[in-house]
C-alpha cells in the first residue's frame, strides 16, 4: 500500500505466539509522512460459536479460569465464554466445529457465520470468525471440557437464553465475544424466529 511503508521488522518474543515491534512510515490525512513504532502480538486468527437451542430457549457457554483476566483484576480469574478457539491453519466453518466438540462435547455439522472482527486492533492481529448453530441433545458426543495436553480445563454450561443475557448486565458475563453473540442473538430475535 503506497501510504504505508514498513522499515523495520523485529521479533520481539516467540515463546507462546509471536510478538514483533514494527516500524514504519505512514502517508497522515494532512500529507505528510510520519514514521511511527507499535507492537504486534500475532497469535493467530481463530472462531467462536454459540449454540442454541431453539425449543429449549438454552444456550451453551463455557466456564474457565483466564490468566489475563486474572492478573488485570478479575478475582477468580475465571469468565464465562461462548466456545472459541483458533484456526490452526484450518477454514474457520472447520475449526469451530473441532473446537465445539473439544469444549462443549456437541457435534455439530451446520454452523452459520454471522460476521467477523478485528478484536483488539491496536496490538492484537487476531480476526475472530463469529458463528451460531443449533444444538439438541442428541449431538452431544462426550463431556466436553476442552483437550489435556493444551492443559484446558472448561466446563460446560446450559443456560436459558434469557438469564444468560442478562448475566451481561450484572458483570457475570465480561467477554466481548461472548457479549457479541448474545446481543446478536436478542436483537436478530432469533430464538424467536418462525422455521
Amino acid at each position: 500500500m503506497e501510504n504505508i511503508k514498513i522499515i523495520r521488522e523485529e521479533l520481539l518474543s516467540d515463546n507462546w505466539y509471536t510478538l514483533k515491534k514494527y516500524t514504519y512510515e505512514i502517508l497522515k490525512r494532512n500529507g505528510r509522512r510520519q514514521e511511527q513504532t507499535r507492537e504486534v502480538y500475532d497469535r493467530g486468527n481463530g472462531a467462536v460459536i454459540l449454540l442454541y437451542n431453539q425449543a429449549l430457549k438454552t444456550v451453551i457457554l463455557t466456564r474457565q479460569f483466564r490468566l489475563p483476566s486474572f492478573v488485570n483484576g478479575n478475582e477468580k480469574g475465571v469468565l464465562i465464554e461462548a466456545c472459541a478457539g483458533l484456526l490452526d491453519q484450518d477454514k474457520p466453518e472447520e475449526a469451530i466445529k473441532r473446537e465445539t466438540e473439544e469444549e462443549t462435547g456437541y457435534r455439530i455439522h451446520e454452523v452459520r457465520k454471522i460476521f467477523e472482527s478485528y478484536m483488539s486492533p491496536g496490538s492484537v492481529s487476531e480476526i475472530l470468525y463469529f458463528f451460531i448453530a443449533e444444538y439438541s441433545p442428541s449431538m452431544k458426543v462426550n463431556e466436553g471440557g476442552g483437550i489435556e495436553h493444551e492443559q484446558e480445563d472448561i466446563e460446560v454450561l446450559e443456560l436459558p437464553f434469557e438469564k444468560a443475557y442478562s448475566m451481561i448486565e450484572t458483570g457475570e458475563i465480561r467477554d466481548a465475544k461472548t457479549i457479541m453473540l448474545l446481543q446478536y442473538m436478542k436483537i436478530n430475535q432469533t430464538l424467536n424466529a418462525q422455521r
